[in-house]
């Protein structure tokens, strides 16, 4: 067997500062491995040689003495007796981070407000990306098939935007080395994220895993072990075989993309947004148009026609001439900013007509944006520079209508929802790394049951800390963003902020910066901004205000209710600093403290009916009430999907949403 070291133990890797970090590898069975770590020059810690053997199954590992930060590249030279060697190189310590969930994490930076400038100014040597593929196995994997990168534009545009934004927060904080591990996968549940031992100490899920189980071992025809293959090896592969096939292309040759069609009978829509919002409540594919008037100036200039985000592909013609589109081999195009030139010969003073053509096969569909990022401008002028905007109303037409389309994931196992399954495919080879803490945006897709999420959330927190061998390791989370769903969601933000009874973690709540039609909304540098802010004080042990102010105590006052709060910092206000679609608005729009009117409140009497409260701060605290119960019991804040509070600290930070009572519902 051939001398080898795990792939986390690659050039440009970050190691733990201030801890055993355990490194291992394989050789041939029986075989004596030493492992030498080389400080860099100028390096405050000594050299360090450690000697171990190989089990019989050739497997090793050993462990590093704890150094200190150090941004003097080091490196780890592993020989075997047999003359074999592996040198890593250009590895820095200080501290990493596992960025974990589903599509929010997931969701690259190429998919977020201000992409290209964000990603143009993504140059950080000292921060360094890992990314586990989002692969299914049918067994734990011995190893990761990935390596670490130095953070760049190239390599931080498909890294997950949250992460990004958090690891560049910690470093704008203190300048020591961040490693970030993005290990995450749209659209799953938190049961297979535990491990199978996780789950089995709860009684409930215990039985699921039996009924899996059983499910497992009878499913072994061939047809079935060829899908489980096929989505493990490639699950973009697995997907277009299973969805609704694009039954082609027949609205072009009907002159749907040409200025002169007469599109007067199409319906219209808003844009952006999703069609199941607007009427189309199925999968399909749907052709936008819209015309643009181009100034005098521009004609014969190439141009840039950014539409935002299209769920899912998307085809792009300006004046009947194709000049963009998005297909199967873009992984996650839901997230993906369409950015397409225009050539100079096409564009002509006066009208010019932009079509596109949106395939979905499952899910949402439509131009999503954001807003702000739909514009026609000249190619050489910078953003919001003599741009036109493209958001407002489209003429639309449905070329091909699928229904409510579903891939039939069940009807194959293990998936990506099965349980235990990415814990065994994406998170077990991670561990013993050692970290600082994990970071975790999760729990749209256990909104259906959030009662159950109240349990299992928890589980997850413990049996992570359980495998990677820290007990006190910091989990910081995020609160779900806004978004108009089933209305269970205010119940799975509860079931979160629950979490918070666990030892050492932290929440950052998104419930202001979400978007009432897009499950993935684009402000992931604020949610970043705040899951570091939580990890100076979980991780960091620093005095900040982390948290927006959190209901601790209600008095009664006659027909009004007092609530008191805790990290209230400088003060409580009334603010709006996001703008509908959770895009930052422009710079001090937060009014000063004191008696000012507060959004988002309901009121209940002992009847248990809920209608809209007034409220207003007054002396730090808030008081709610309503002229229609005149004895109120209970208070709720923001408990809606996609709620209108304004109630922050004067750090900027929101207060997340809570209720009063403990009533079932």
């Amino acid at each position: 067997m051939t001398l080898s070291v795990a792939s986390l133990f690659s050039d440009h890797m970050v190691l733990q500062r201030d801890n055993r970090v355990a490194v291992w590898g394989w050789a041939a069975p029986g075989e004596r491995v030493e492992v030498v770590f080389e400080p860099g020059s100028g390096a405050a810690f000594p050299r360090q040689v450690h000697a171990t053997k190989t089990d019989s199954a050739g497997a090793w590992r050993t462990a590093l003495d704890p150094v200190p930060a150090c941004t003097m590249p080091a490196r780890l030279l592993v020989s075997a007796a047999s003359g074999e060697r592996v040198v890593v190189s250009d590895i820095l310590v200080g501290d990493v981070w596992f960025c974990s969930g589903q599509s929010n994490m997931q969701m690259p930076l190429s998919g977020c407000f201000g992409a290209a400038t964000e990603i143009a100014d993504a140059h950080a040597p000292l921060l360094r990306l890992f990314t586990v593929p989002a692969v299914l196995h049918l067994a734990p994997p011995r190893d990761i098939a990935a390596v670490w990168q130095t953070c760049m534009p190239e390599t931080a545009r498909n890294f997950s935007a949250v992460g990004y934004f958090f690891g560049r927060e910690l470093l704008r904080a203190e300048p020591v080395p961040i490693g970030l591990m993005n290990v995450s996968w749209g659209g799953t549940c938190v049961e297979t994220w535990i491990s199978r031992d996780g789950l089995l100490t709860d009684d409930l899920c215990r039985r699921e895993v039996e009924t899996y189980e059983r499910r497992l071992a009878e499913l072994n025809t061939e047809q079935a072990r060829q899908s489980r293959e096929l989505c493990r090896r490639d699950p973009n592969a697995w997907t277009r075989a299973h969805a609704v096939p694009d039954p082609g292309d027949t609205g072009h040759a009907q002159g749907w993309a040409d200025l002169a069609f007469d599109d007067a009978a199409w319906p219209e829509m808003p844009i952006p947004s999703m069609w199941q919002s607007n009427g189309v409540p199925g999968n399909g594919v749907l052709w936008f148009r819209r015309t643009v008037d181009v100034p005098v100036g521009w004609a014969g200039r190439d141009l840039l026609l950014c539409l935002g985000c299209c769920d899912k592909h998307d085809t792009t013609w300006f004046n009947n001439v194709q000049v963009g589109g998005t297909s199967w081999e873009t992984q996650q195009p839901w997230a993906v900013s369409r950015v397409y030139r225009v050539p100079g010969r096409l564009v002509h003073a006066g009208r010019n007509m932009i079509a596109t053509r949106v395939y979905s096969y499952r899910n949402a569909g439509g131009i999503t944006g954001p807003a702000e990022d739909m514009q026609l401008r000249p190619v050489d002028s910078a953003p919001d520079s003599l741009a036109l905007p493209l958001a407002g109303y489209w003429r639309y037409r449905i070329e091909h209508d699928f229904g409510v389309a579903r891939l039939d994931e069940s009807d194959f196992i293990p998936n990506q929802n099965s349980p235990y399954a990415l814990f065994d495919s994406m998170v077990s080879t991670a561990a013993p790394f050692a970290l600082r803490g994990f970071i975790w945006y999760q729990g749209e897709s256990n909104a259906a049951d959030p009662g159950l999420y109240r349990t299992r959330f928890p589980l997850l927190i413990r049996d992570w800390r359980r495998v990677f061998h820290r007990p006190d390791l910091p989990f910081l989370f995020v609160q779900l963003a806004g978004f108009r769903s089933s209305g269970t969601w205010p119940m799975l933000r509860l079931a979160q902020t629950m979490g918070l009874r666990e030892p050492h973690t932290g929440m950052a709540t998104a419930v202001d910066i979400g978007d009432a039609i897009d499950i993935h909304p684009r402000n992931k540098r604020e949610v970043g901004r705040r899951l570091a802010l939580v990890a100076a004080t979980v991780a960091g042990g620093r005095k900040v205000v982390s948290s927006g102010p959190l209901f601790a105590t209600m008095r009664t006052q006659g027909n009004r209710l007092r609530l008191a709060f805790d990290t209230v910092g400088s003060g409580l206000v009334a603010s709006t600093r996001f703008g509908p679609t959770g895009a930052p608005l422009a710079a001090g729009d937060a009014p000063a403290a004191g008696d000012a009117d507060v959004r988002g409140f309901i009121v209940a009497g002992a009847d248990k009916r809920f209608v809209p409260a007034k409220a207003r701060i007054d002396n730090g605290n808030v008081i709610v009430w309503s002229d229609l119960v005149p004895h109120p019991v209970a208070a709720r804040y923001a408990w809606s999907d996609y709620p209108d509070g304004n109630l922050y600290n004067r750090e900027g930070l929101p207060t997340p949403p809570f209720r009063t009572d403990d009533w079932p519902a």
